[in-house]
């Protein structure tokens, strides 16, 4: 089976991701920011899983390259080769530009799109190495649906979607497919909020983590390079 690096894969979307991949049987590398964090989801999912072999966790922090590149080349160490990356490692922010503080701009390009830039420039070449594999970037609807008091973000997820399709166009004759999901809201506790009571018509995490599994599954001539998933009942406005 393959061999997965998912980043921000100890909570949320990623975490829901790491766990769908290691019950098909791929092994995975999740990564987080926080050695507690880490070392906590990487023992839940080999627990769950009933094999801590599949199973690894390494403090990466997306915004350093060379953090980047440590983690990437411990996941080939560790399990000879990498076949999937899924960039979901992402932060959030709300306020008007007029007020926006820059050290939470530079956290969020850093984060949202550098990061992603950082992975998937360490995880090419291993890649082509194996002949061809898949990556995935985790993006959102705000990088089309714009909304006051979330430029920032807004601008981080629309820049990581055009960088999406331009490194799709650059690499496909490697057998290197590159897909961006873009969900609409969804029911996790994204940039350490707690989920808000009464929105059961949010997305799920596994909602998106079955997009991200489908699209790893489709016949290797298919590429869906751009995939949107939203609630399928949102409130009436």
């Amino acid at each position: 089976m393959a061999v997965a690096f998912v980043t921000g894969g100890t909570r949320g979307i990623g975490r829901a991701v790491v766990e769908a991949l290691v019950a098909r049987g791929d092994s995975v590398v999740l990564t987080g920011t926080s050695d507690e964090s880490v070392q906590r989801a990487e023992t839940a999912v080999s627990l769950a899983a009933h094999d801590a072999t599949r199973v690894m966790g390494v403090v990466c922090d997306v915004r350093d390259g060379g953090s980047v590149r440590r983690a990437i080349d411990t996941a080939v160490q560790r399990f000879g080769g990498l076949d999937v990356v899924v960039n979901n490692a992402g932060v959030g922010v709300g306020g008007p530009i007029a007020t926006l503080d820059e050290a939470e701009w530079d956290r969020l390009i850093d984060t949202n799109l550098t990061g992603v830039f950082h992975c998937c420039q360490a995880a090419i070449p291993h890649l082509k190495a194996r002949g061809g594999g898949f990556i995935v970037n985790i993006s959102s609807l705000a990088g089309k649906n714009a909304f006051a008091g979330g430029a920032a973000y807004c601008a981080t997820k629309a820049g990581l979607d055009a960088f999406s399709e331009a490194l799709m166009q650059e690499v496909r004759y490697d057998g290197i497919r590159v897909a961006h999901v873009c969900p609409g809201s969804v029911a996790t506790g994204f940039n350490n909020r707690a989920p808000e009571a009464g929105a059961d018509w949010k997305l799920h995490a596994e909602d998106v983590a079955a997009v991200v599994l489908h699209l790893l599954s489709h016949p290797a001539r298919s590429l869906p390079s751009r995939v949107e998933i939203r609630p399928a009942q949102p409130p009436r406005k």
